[in-house]
Order: structure tokens, then C-alpha cells, then sequence
């Protein structure tokens, strides 16, 4: 039986499955059969006669468990199924449901989601008399969460002065009170939540010596997937488990270390050799997945980091073609661009929708790409997130607009009549419903009438939301839809309440507002819509998005969107990363120091990585921020990738006709049936005077001369005004015609 699987591996895999004795890191680079190596090892421990509920194998993902146990037992039958395997939660769990009464929890102990950990939050917050706007669930959580993966107990967080500090100039002074409380609350509950099955089963191994070896002496190898993700508290528990028998074997990629921002300790990984200082280390360097070309430059990029095993992934496949970059003048235009790519591959090259995915480095990017795809009837379906018109925030602001242009649609009333919270709770709105249908009225009625029907205190709120609807109206019959969303999203109170949410969901959902607002401005801009009003506007998403979801349910062959994060472990024929440009990706939020960027760069490599055939990269030239026209820069992961693996396939040109852009480009695609025109030969780089200082450009001509301080000296051709921003098409002397927007670009009239 061993000849069977051992001969399908190549000599570094074989390596790693045969050595079972003692430490072993595997390193395994981006499609290198990582997989596969794990699920024969197991097998290979089975064939040479080890128990197998003494082999503990620990995964990230229950999809990935159930995987591996169907290959093994595909190997050595039905004894694949008494191997320990699971994710870290799920075994832990087993592992305390046994163990639980030991640390004072019933073995039947409850485990809470995270919606039940909130609401127990937003209790303890209230019966605090804390400000809810200040302590917020989410926030609160997350601060306990990461408290708890780094093993630090309540009494630790509220005697340590450096913790202390961090809150009190947070002005959150009281996190370790409700921490307290709610380790109490959970406790007298008999419940944990998700952090606790790792936390409690460390609090377990610590106090209780015995137990401990119990698990040690069961557990005789222990096998570790995706290390590089693994936290604090996982990395203490696995050591524990195997430092009694040593038989550890961890398996990861350094290279592919994202998830930080959930606690994951890159230095785990890179650290192992000095916990064990016997190991033994294999290194998969294959790539089975991706072309020479996409290989090539991923190493081309991963190279700059400075944190990092080193090894020279390779691959055997085709060349394949080079990584095509797309150069747009917007988002919007980069939408069309993709969806257009999209389209003519699947055509000329008889592919399947399936074998298309778009990444993004944040969910708020996946408008302009669904808007785009849906123009073509491109059917596609969201990883990782709701559509971007299904996302609650979003939702919400939805639901203000309809409230404002129908005031009578009860659903959005409900929605919103307490979000942001305005002190209208459960009881007042049933009353508020109750009163409605005795008196025959719309609810609506009632609420803008609602000190007819209530006690004055109860009523004040609800008729001052009924005045603010009221006054969003009237602003919306004279302002076109964006002028109207923008003071709707401000005045509600939405904006305000999401800015000050400060952790990664409050950060994402705070963008998504702000890219439903760069759509609706993007929709009133539209020279060919005569009709810019909000309700207009509310009319064209409501049939996009119920036909395009029914449609889309009806066909399994679907292009996916999701992050980046969400793409990991996956792979798909051709691939599309698009926003590539700088302050977006790298986040502007992940360039201030080397370790958050150097993660940043392996999130690239990731997404890099995810390609087997065809890989394109996009940027945009401008976007729209909260209504405004943003000149955009190049991602300096592009200039990374070594040049002789990438072709600026697609460019932007002036001029008119058929397919212009809302921002006077004409976007033009080199034919395949033609030889490739010559490029144009750019100047290394100008170098201004020391003396350059910008000019007023505010009375910039046609015809003048200027000078650039990176493009050097050049001619005003044309200007161009739309949307409050004013663009300069100006004929440099070295490089050509460039398209400058007067707001950013710095100019000297000479």
C-alpha cells in the first residue's frame, strides 16, 4: 500500500511524510501539495502501525479537516476516522466537555456565538450606566478576544499599568471592569465563548499537571496545519501537547502570514528552530498550480521582505502568458474594463464564468465591479460577504433614502426608527403599530403625529425622527440624489456612528457607506441621465438587485468576488486583483510600520498566488471619496513585480466617440491580430531645480508652458471641467501626453 501514495510524490514531499520521528517543520509554498503531504503522513503512521487516537491533527477549517480524513481513509480505510482531527476549537471543546468540571464548569456548558457575547456586553454596559457609544459590543469584544489569546487573565488586565494607560487614553477606562463582569456572567452561566475553548483548555493544562499528562500520553504525534496562523494561545497548547514525545510537525507558508489583525504570531513559524532545536526541516518548493511566469513574479515581489524563510519556489508548468496590467482613469472605468476582459476571454478561449475571480483588498471595491459585470448580464456570485446592496450598513442608509422618498414604507421605518439609537425601544414601536392599526392609520401617520397617541416623554423622540424625515424630504425635492444621500448619511447620524467604531468590521462598514455614496455620485454625474433625482436612483437598485439575485440563483456558472483574505487556500484559471494603488493596497492603515507592510506584501503574494493561467492587475487613476474626485497613485507593489513578467496590455487616451468614460478617455486594447505598437520611450526621471515652486493654476490656459516636477516641461493642450474638478491634458516634451488634475497636480507656469 505504501508504494501507492509514496510514488505519486516527489522527492522533497516523500521526505516529509517518511521522517515521522521527532520535530518537523514542513514549509510549503504556495501550490505545492501542502495538502497532500499532510493527508499521506497521517496515512504513512497508520501503514507502519501507530494508534490512530494517538495522532492529533490539528486544521483552520472544518472543510479542511473532513477533506483530509476522506483522502486518508481512501488510503488506509476505516481507521482514518479514530484520528483526532478538527480545528482547534472543535477538539479543545471535546477535550473540556471531558475535562470541564476540573476548572468549576459544568461539563455541559454552553458555547456562545458572537452574537450572544454581544448582547451579554450590551447588558453589562448598560447596567454600568457606561456610554454605549463609547463602549460599543463589537469594540469591547475584541479588546477581551485579544486579551484572552494572549493568555492575559482579568486580574492580569486590571493590575497591568501598560493595559491601563492603553484604555484610559482611549477614553475607555472601564474594559477590564466589563471584562470582569463578563468572565463572571459567563462563568455563572456555565457558558465560553469561542476564545474560552482555547483560553480555558491553557487555564486547564497550567492548573491541573495531570491532566496535562493524560493528554500527552494519548497524544504521541501532533500535527499542526497552517502554523503560520496560529495565535499565542494555540502555539503554548501545541507545545504543551508534544513537548513529552517531541513528535510535533508543523506545516505553513511565512510567505503566506496574514491574519495578524485576528491575532495570528507570524514569529510562531519563524521562530520554531529555538523550541526545537533538533528539527528537521522540508521545504516544498514545487508549485503544482501556477504558470513559470505567475510563480516568477510572486518570488519577484516576496523577496522584499525582510521577515521570512527563505526558499525558491519553482514551477514545471508552461510559461504561460505575462501578468497583464490595466491602467484605468476611475473605479468605474476599471469595473468595465475587468468585466469586459472578462467577457472576451470566456468567449475567445471557451471558458466557464467559474473559472474567473475578481479580489479585492476591501469589500467596499466590490460595487463598481458588480455594476459592471451586471451591464454585461455577467452572472457572479460574493465570498466571504454579502453583495454590497445586502450589507446591513448599507441597508440601512437604503432605507433612510426610501423612508425619505416614502415615508409610508413601514420596513424601512422599522429599520430605522432607532438606529442610530435615538431611545425608541421595542415597547414604543408596538405601541406605535398597536395605535396604527386601531385607528386605521398608517404608521406613518402615527409617527408624525405620535403625541396624539403617546405620553409626551415617550412620544419626544419619536416625533423629533419624524421632523428629521420630514426635512429629509424637503432637501431631496431640490437636490439631485447624491446632494440628498450625503445630507441624509451626515444628519442621521450614520457617518458618526460608524467613524467612531474604530475596529476592522466598524472600518469596513464605515467605507461601504462611503462607497454607496461614490456611487450615487457617480450615477448623477452620468452626462446621459436625465433623471438625478433620489427616487430615481432607489428605482434603478431596486430592479438591479431583485432581478440580478433571482437571475443568479438560476445559474450555477458564476465569476466570484471576495477579498483577498477570503481567497486564501483557494485557486481559480484566471485571475483579477484589482485597486491596486497605493493608501488602498498597501492599506493606508498598514504602511506605518515594516511588519504591518511586510504583511501587506504577503497578502499580494497571496492574491498572486491564487492564479493557475492568467493573471491581471488594475489600478485606477482617480476614485471618488465621500463625492469627490481622488487623484489616485500606482501601487508600489506593481513596480515590485520584475518588469519582464508583466505587459501593460490595456492604456488610456484621450479623445471622443464610442466608449468615451465619463472622464474623456477613450480606452483602447492592443488587437491581437495586429504586430504590438512600439512603446513609447519614457524619460528616466526629471529632476526640477531646487527652486521649483508650484503655481497658482486656478487661470491656467490652452497654450501655456509648464513645468512638472517629474515630467519636466510640457504644453497645455486642453481643459476639461467636470464634476467641480478641472483636468489638464498637457504634451510633456519627454514623456508625452499626460492627464493631470489641476487640484493635485503641482505646476509651474512659466
Amino acid at each position: 500500500m505504501a508504494l501507492d501514495y509514496l510514488s505519486l510524490l516527489n522527492p522533497s514531499q516523500a521526505g516529509a511524510v517518511m521522517n515521522t520521528e521527532g520535530p518537523c517543520m514542513i514549509i510549503a509554498g504556495a501550490g505545492s501539495g501542502k495538502t497532500r503531504v499532510l493527508t499521506y503522513r497521517i496515512a504513512h503512521l497508520l501503514e507502519k502501525g501507530v494508534d490512530p487516537f494517538n495522532i492529533l491533527a490539528l486544521t483552520f477549517t472544518n472543510k479542511a479537516a473532513k477533506e483530509m480524513r476522506v483522502r486518508i481513509e481512501k488510503v488506509v480505510g476505516p481507521d482514518a476516522k479514530n484520528v483526532w482531527m478538527g480545528t482547534f476549537h472543535s477538539v479543545f471543546a471535546r477535550i473540556l466537555r471531558s475535562e470541564a468540571d476540573k476548572i468549576g464548569y459544568p461539563r455541559s456548558f454552553t458555547i456562545y456565538d458572537t452574537q450572544d457575547s454581544k448582547t451579554l456586553v450590551t447588558q453589562i454596559v448598560k447596567e454600568l450606566e457606561l456610554d454605549d457609544k463609547l463602549y460599543k459590543p463589537g469594540m469591547v469584544l475584541g479588546r477581551i478576544s485579544a486579551a484572552k489569546n494572549k493568555l492575559i487573565s482579568v486580574q492580569q488586565y486590571l493590575n497591568d499599568p501598560v493595559i491601563r494607560q492603553d484604555d484610559e487614553a482611549a477614553l475607555r477606562p472601564k474594559i477590564g471592569v466589563i471584562y470582569q463582569q463578563y468572565a463572571q456572567r459567563c462563568f455563572k452561566a456555565g457558558a465560553m465563548d469561542f476564545d474560552d475553548l482555547l483560553y480555558q483548555t491553557n487555564v486547564l493544562f497550567k492548573d491541573h499537571v495531570d491532566v496535562l499528562n493524560k493528554y500527552q500520553n494519548i497524544f504521541k504525534y501532533v500535527m499542526v496545519d497552517e502554523y503560520q496562523d496560529t495565535n499565542y494561545s494555540q502555539y503554548l497548547i501545541t507545545r504543551k501537547l508534544a513537548a513529552k514525545d517531541r513528535n510535533i510537525c508543523v506545516v505553513g507558508d511565512d510567505a503566506q502570514s496574514i491574519y495578524a489583525f485576528r491575532g495570528a504570531d507570524i514569529s510562531n513559524i519563524l521562530n520554531f528552530e529555538k523550541d526545537y532545536p533538533e528539527l528537521q526541516v522540508f521545504k516544498l518548493e514545487q508549485n503544482y498550480r501556477s504558470t513559470k511566469n505567475i510563480v516568477r513574479a510572486a518570488n519577484s515581489v516576496i523577496k522584499n521582505n525582510k521577515a521570512q524563510l527563505r526558499k525558491d519556489v519553482f514551477s514545471e508548468n508552461e510559461e504561460g502568458t505575462l501578468i497583464e496590467v490595466i491602467k484605468a482613469a476611475s473605479d468605474n472605468e476599471e469595473g468595465k474594463l475587468i468585466a469586459n476582459s472578462i467577457y472576451e476571454d470566456k468567449m475567445n478561449h471557451h471558458l466557464s464564468y467559474d473559472d474567473f475571480a475578481i479580489l479585492y483588498r476591501t469589500n467596499a471595491q466590490s460595487r463598481a465591479m458588480e455594476e459592471a459585470l451586471r451591464k454585461l448580464n455577467i452572472k457572479y456570485k460574493i465570498v466571504g460577504g454579502l453583495s454590497f446592496y445586502q450589507r446591513k450598513e448599507i441597508k440601512d442608509l437604503v432605507a433612510y433614502l426610501r423612508m425619505t422618498v416614502n415615508p409610508n414604507d413601514e420596513q424601512a421605518l422599522r429599520r430605522v426608527i432607532n438606529y442610530p439609537k435615538r431611545g425608541i425601544g421595542d415597547t414604543t414601536v408596538s405601541k406605535l403599530i398597536n395605535a396604527a392599526e386601531e385607528a386605521n392609520h398608517t404608521i406613518w401617520e402615527v409617527v408624525s403625529n405620535a403625541d396624539k397617541f403617546l405620553p409626551t416623554r415617550v412620544a419626544n423622540p419619536v416625533v423629533g425622527f419624524a421632523e428629521q424625515i420630514k426635512s429629509y424630504t424637503v432637501v431631496a425635492g431640490k437636490e439631485d440624489a447624491f446632494e440628498a444621500a450625503k445630507f441624509i448619511a451626515k444628519n442621521s447620524g450614520m457617518i458618526e456612528e460608524l467613524y467612531a467604531d474604530k475596529s476592522i468590521e466598524g472600518l469596513s462598514r464605515y467605507e461601504n457607506i462611503q462607497e454607496l455614496l461614490n456611487g450615487i455620485k457617480e450615477y448623477v454625474d452620468d452626462p446621459e441621465r436625465e433623471d438625478k433625482s433620489l427616487a430615481s436612483f432607489l428605482q434603478d437598485i431596486a430592479l438591479v438587485t431583485d432581478a440580478d439575485t433571482k437571475d443568479a440563483q438560476q445559474d450555477g456558472e458564476m465569476v466570484t468576488l471576495m477579498t483577498i483574505h477570503s481567497a486564501k487556500g483557494l485557486e481559480f484559471r484566471n485571475v483579477y486583483i484589482v485597486g491596486m494603488e497605493e493608501n488602498l493596497f498597501p492599506s493606508q492603515m498598514m504602511i506605518t510600520s515594516r511588519a504591518d507592510l511586510e504583511e501587506e506584501r504577503r497578502l499580494f503574494y497571496v492574491a498572486i498566488t491564487r492564479a493557475e493561467k492568467k493573471l491581471t492587475l488594475s489600478y485606477a487613476t482617480s476614485r471618488y471619496q465621500w463625492g469627490n474626485l481622488r487623484s489616485c497613485e500606482k501601487s508600489r507593489f506593481l513596480d515590485e513585480i520584475d518588469p519582464q513578467y508583466v505587459d501593460f496590455k490595456f492604456s488610456a487616451s484621450p479623445g471622443s466617440g464610442p466608449g468615451e468614460s465619463p472622464f474623456g478617455h477613450v480606452l483602447e486594447r492592443r488587437s491581437n491580430l495586429l504586430p504590438p505598437a512600439p512603446r513609447k520611450t519614457v524619460a528616466k526621471g526629471y529632476t526640477p531645480p531646487a527652486d521649483f515652486q508650484p503655481s497658482d493654476t486656478s487661470n491656467l490656459t490652452t497654450g501655456q508652458r509648464v513645468e512638472h516636477p517629474k515630467f519636466g516641461f510640457g504644453t497645455v493642450a486642453k481643459l476639461e471641467t467636470q464634476a467641480g474638478s478641472t483636468k489638464a491634458i498637457i504634451q510633456f516634451e519627454e514623456v508625452g501626453e499626460k492627464t493631470l488634475l489641476l487640484s493635485f497636480a503641482k505646476l509651474r507656469v512659466l
